[in-house]
């Protein structure tokens, strides 16, 4: 492998570290973290008082244990030298508080990894947060990464697809809350005195999506009979062509959260709606992600038809099927793009055989885009409960909604007297079913899916093999 240079916090040139997780410092950091987890409450401080809890002094050896670990591999990471002093000032701080709530404000804002997006660029990261998708306390989480960066898709950042806070990253080991289904770091579940003015960063990691992505994918192409194309079921079983498909997908889909016509705020931060209105957020990114994928296709650039069955084959197979049934918004967008490209005769599910019209099937998952973009341009105009309404008739007349439903029922099954945050409570759990394709899809798949927990590039290439 061509060694390459990369650049320091301080701006020289360093060459590359050595694997962190290969250091003796690495388990002994581990295994401290993974002592230290079922001591913690929900909000990640530690009772010394209650039952079972750890005598102080076990709990603060524990922290000088990791403490010292991460002195240990600060070295290996120059990069990372302020966020490393940070953080062994916040760990020695929560220590003397007595374990108190942790707050980790000072290390969160030296931690930057977004101004250094180098490909392959390691980072020691730990912090008190939850992961989303897996562990919904804030315990101490410990994870080594590496930065995916290439150089075609920085170009394209620089050039077309502005997102200076996004980071592609792939996982070298990690702690225990992040061997679940959760495949993002990002700064907002971090225990902090109080938030930043602005978060700097965001980093999703393409390897565990690649990987699971794979992983239904095979499953669901054998038990559905569907035919590939040559050039599509050789990217499924490539992780490093899925992960180059991922992190681009990601980049454009994290950005249009803030880009084009939006009746509201973007990542609807502190908003309370129906759970569909969050499905078609969702849906409304990757839909951009695929419709972007179309013109670079067309432009020559090598990623992007992977792009495109990686966000058709995600969303109709993969995410339909996950997580329960309590307003799972990503379901329903799966659901949905299944539903419109059955309807206009995209896909056929016929002699117990899927077939997909891969010709038509760009220009058809466009015309879903550009419905939900006329959605959202018509919202801008529209009190907020009458857009809700809008978006449940555009989702219903796809999907059927349950017959117990009282907003399929319309407005005057509702009390409009209330504010629009209240009708939300009249959303059921599963407002919009599965279908009955799914309901068998889903016996056929769920110990796939299940087995996906926790997967990586590595976990998952052994279990090929």
């Amino acid at each position: 492998m061509t060694e390459i240079l990369v650049q320091s916090g301080m701006g020289e040139q360093v060459p590359p570290a050595a694997r962190v997780v290969e250091h003796p410092a690495w388990p002994v950091l581990k295994d401290a973290v993974e002592q230290i987890r079922p001591w913690q409450s929900t909000d990640g401080s530690i009772d010394l008082r209650a039952e079972g809890a750890p005598a102080a002094a076990d709990a603060e050896a524990a922290v000088a244990r990791i403490v010292t670990a991460v002195e240990e591999l600060s070295p290996l990471l120059p990069h990372d030298a302020a966020y490393h002093e940070a953080l062994m000032k916040d760990l020695t701080r929560w220590a003397e508080s007595g374990f108190e709530v942790p707050d980790f404000l000072d290390s969160l804002l030296a931690f930057q990894p977004a101004a250094n997006r180098a490909d392959g660029l390691q980072h020691l990261v730990l912090f008190p947060m939850y992961t989303q998708n897996g562990n919904p306390d804030r315990n101490l989480e410990a994870v080594v990464l590496r930065m995916v960066w290439p150089e075609w898709l920085s170009e394209l950042e620089r050039t077309r697809y502005d997102n200076p806070l996004f980071c592609g990253i792939k996982f070298e080991d990690f702690t225990a809350g992040y061997d679940t289904n959760s495949a993002v770091l990002f700064p907002e579940t971090i225990a902090v005195r109080e938030a930043p003015e602005r978060f700097t960063w965001g980093g999703i990691f393409c390897d565990r999506e690649a990987a699971r992505f794979r992983r239904v994918t095979e499953a669901a192409v054998e038990t559905l009979g569907l035919e590939l194309p040559e050039d599509i079921a050789a990217m499924v079983h490539d992780q490093t062509r899925c992960e180059e498909a991922f992190v681009l997908w990601d980049m454009v889909h994290d950005r249009t959260h803030s880009h084009g016509d939006l009746p509201f705020d973007p990542f609807m931060i502190k908003q309370r709606q129906p759970f569909w209105m969050y499905g078609l957020e969702e849906l409304r990114c990757d839909l951009t992600a695929f419709k972007e994928a179309v013109k670079l296709e067309a432009e020559g650039v090598p990623q992007a038809r992977d792009v495109q069955y990686a966000v058709l084959f995600d969303r109709m197979f993969r995410f339909p099927l996950t997580g329960d049934r309590n307003r799972n918004y990503d379901g329903l967008g799966g659901q949905l793009l299944f539903a419109y490209l059955h309807k206009h005769d995209v896909v056929r599910w016929t002699d117990n055989k899927l077939f997909i019209d891969w010709q038509r099937a760009p220009q058809v998952t466009n015309e879903l885009c550009a419905e939900i973009e006329t959605l959202y341009r018509d919202g801008i105009d529209r009190p907020k409960l009458v857009h809700w309404f809008a978006g449940y008739e555009l989702v219903s007349g796809f999907l059927s909604p349950h017959p117990g439903s009282k907003w399929a029922k319309g407005p005057d099954a509702l009390d409009l007297t209330l504010p629009p945050r209240k009708l939300v409570d009249d959303v059921l759990p599963d407002e919009f079913p599965l279908s009955m394709f799914y309901e068998a899809l889903s016996k056929k798949l769920k110990n796939v899916i299940a087995s996906t927990k926790g997967i990586t590039a590595d976990s998952a290439e052994r279990v090929a093999a």
